[in-house]
């Protein structure tokens, strides 16, 4: 069972100088270094203050440098905002330069507002992540990178450095729709989701359809799937709910004004967006922020363990779990805090109930 740390380099609201948030950030990295979490991982998005990581392999080759043991993932690169060669090249060069510590995660975007100041039309974004994602793999499985697809057009070279090892093992995508799960498993990728509806309904819509994928193509039992959530870890189970709910919805107020929840710009390759626009135009917004509170993981350490149990039951695996600890408003002080009893009090506890290990 891995337990990692997600960095999403959120300026609430333009409240903070970039400086103090990028400073923060790095805290954060080193903090999951010092306290024996098994992996980190940084977002990839542009333009706004929702989450300012431009460049998340760059951003983990520094912390490469300053740390020694823990694994570092995109989570994710964003495949039609990028060309394949230097995501190949890339990777590699974080791969050599952390001993190997390298884990690829995937994604195909969301954001209509940055897909325009990209200037990539958002209905070849399945196109693109599709095609992109085949050379990335290929490059780093076979030291050659050469495309002549659709949407991207490489000669044959050769990438150098070439990565430590294969990739077959460290690959990664973000699969929420149907469809995003299903290509996971084409790729041999292990499924990444961010909580933002019921369990029930993200085993039914997409983990299913993977697992399916994945026996049908690999030949194999699909693995478990990586569970990234906003956490929020209190003592003191009245102040855990308070501030907990009140970060993971000033957050969620974020995602709607970012994606434009609601909006009617979710075209071809988006209609599971378009589907859910239309489930929350019609129950409203404060429904849909009670919601997505009550499937993020707040509370004392006790209440997040049946939490996660509850996550476990629900999707008969032992999840991966990744926390995004810092988040909507809250303080580097309090994400510290909420992160050391999280590492104290909750992971030991997950180690070992997870299948196949002692209690």
């Amino acid at each position: 069972m891995d337990i990692g740390v997600l960095g999403i380099f959120q300026n609430y609201r333009g409240a903070q100088d970039d400086a103090d948030v990028i400073r923060g950030e790095i805290d954060v990295a080193l903090l999951a270094e010092e306290l024996g979490y098994d992996s980190y991982w940084a977002a990839e998005h542009h333009f706004f203050d929702y989450s300012m990581c431009p460049d998340n392999v760059q951003w983990l080759t520094g912390i490469a440098g300053k740390t020694r043991r823990i694994k570092l993932g995109t989570g994710a690169v964003i495949m039609p905002w990028n060309d394949p060669y230097r995501v190949a090249s890339k990777v590699a060069l974080l791969d050599q330069q952390s001993g190997g510590r390298a884990l690829l995660g995937f994604g195909r975007g969301l954001s209509r507002r940055e897909y325009e100041s990209f200037g990539v039309p958002m209905e070849e974004a399945r196109g693109r992540f599709d095609e992109g994602t085949e050379i990335v793999v290929r490059a780093l499985n076979t030291g050659v990178c050469e495309a002549d697809g659709e949407f991207f057009k490489q000669p044959r070279c050769e990438i150098r450095p070439r990565p430590t090892a294969t990739f077959a093992d460290r690959l990664f995508s973000i699969g929420v729709s149907p469809d995003s799960a299903v290509q996971a498993a084409v790729m041999g990728a292990r499924l990444m989701v961010l909580a933002q509806q019921p369990w029930e309904v993200f085993l039914e819509t997409a983990l299913n359809p993977y697992r399916e994928k994945w026996r049908e193509v690999q030949g194999s039992e699909p693995p478990p799937p990586v569970c990234g959530q906003l956490v929020y870890c209190d003592e003191d189970a009245g102040r855990a709910e308070e501030l907990g709910q009140t970060y993971i919805k000033n957050y969620f107020s974020t995602v709607v004004e970012h994606y434009e929840i609601g909006g009617k710009h979710f075209g071809k390759g988006y209609e599971f967006y378009r589907d859910a626009a239309e489930m929350i135009s019609a129950i409203g917004l404060d429904e849909m922020a009670n919601m997505y509170a009550g499937v993020n993981t707040w509370g004392t350490p006790e209440q997040i363990l049946e939490k996660i149990g509850q996550q476990r039951s629900i999707l008969q695996a032992d999840v991966d779990v990744l926390a995004i600890m810092k988040y909507g408003g809250m303080s580097d002080a309090e994400a510290s805090s909420s992160m050391k009893l999280f590492a104290e009090k909750v992971v030991p506890e997950l180690r070992a109930t997870a299948k196949g290990q002692a209690a």
